[in-house]
């Protein structure tokens, strides 16, 4: 079974946001880029399939040369080989594209995205990949299991869980519960080392026009000082309950 890891190259949830050409482009001067937390469930699952059934794994980015640390990244975690194709990700419909290239050049059985990227939270590539395929797709998949061409997965519905059959070629998007948290892989220095020998290749990008920009961002509002009550004023806390927070 050939996997396909789909990794989005995102900054550390701990950065400091800033934007820059009057809120229009994302700044990223000292950010720290990370694997997108979605992606790596996915990477996860896909190297356990590796080792329990023998299955290769590529990983893929849409990005420039700075994606290339978090693709090494991921071949230390245990991936077989990368390919970044050299294109800024400018939006979903663009990347979807440029992906189902790579997809039908390489023939993969499974592709496995994360359910959105904690950057843009747009959740728009994995549907649109599967559609430009004609793959059968699964969102926000927490469960994937095959035997074959058969594949059992399990998504996450409101209110509860749903179990579904599919056959390979497949597309899912995957998040929290692909795997456990503990079971994410941590590199090691033998798998940072296999890192550096191993196949990153580099694909320039299709011709596919973007079908969406961004014209300007804004920050959320910053946080209001806190504010104590002493526990023996209750009358206060009401009031401002009910003038200031307007909870009650």
């Amino acid at each position: 079974m050939k996997i396909l890891v789909c990794i989005s190259h995102v900054p550390d949830t701990t950065a400091k946001i800033n934007f820059t050409n009057n809120d229009s482009e994302f700044d990223t001067n000292g950010v720290q880029f990370v694997i997108n937390p979605n992606d790596e469930f996915g990477l996860t699952r896909a190297i356990w399939f590796k080792e329990q059934a023998g299955a290769s794994v590529t990983v893929v980015n849409v990005g420039g040369a700075d994606a290339e640390a978090t693709l090494r990244k991921a071949l230390a975690i245990g991936a077989d080989e990368a390919i970044r194709i050299n294109a800024q990700p400018t939006d979903g419909f663009f990347v979807a594209k440029q992906l189902a290239e790579v997809v039908k050049n390489g023939g993969y059985d499974l592709v496995i995205a994360g359910k959105e990227s904690l950057d843009y939270n747009g959740g728009m590539v994995p549907g649109m990949l599967a559609a430009i395929l004609g793959y059968d797709f699964v969102n926000g998949c927490i469960k994937v299991d095959v035997n074959g061409s058969d594949v059992t997965a399990v998504r996450e519905i409101d209110g509860g869980k749903e179990t579904l059959s599919a056959k390979l070629p497949l597309v899912i998007a995957g998040q929290k519960g692909l795997v456990e948290e503990k079971d994410l892989r941590i590199p090691n220095m033998r798998g940072i080392m296999a890192a550096r020998t191993k196949a990153l290749q580099l694909v320039e990008p299709t011709g596919a026009a973007p079908a969406t920009k961004a014209v300007k961002f804004e920050k959320p509002a910053p946080k209001s000082a806190v504010k104590l009550i002493s526990p023996n004023n209750l009358d206060e806390l009401v009031n401002l309950l009910h003038t200031e927070a307007k909870v009650i």
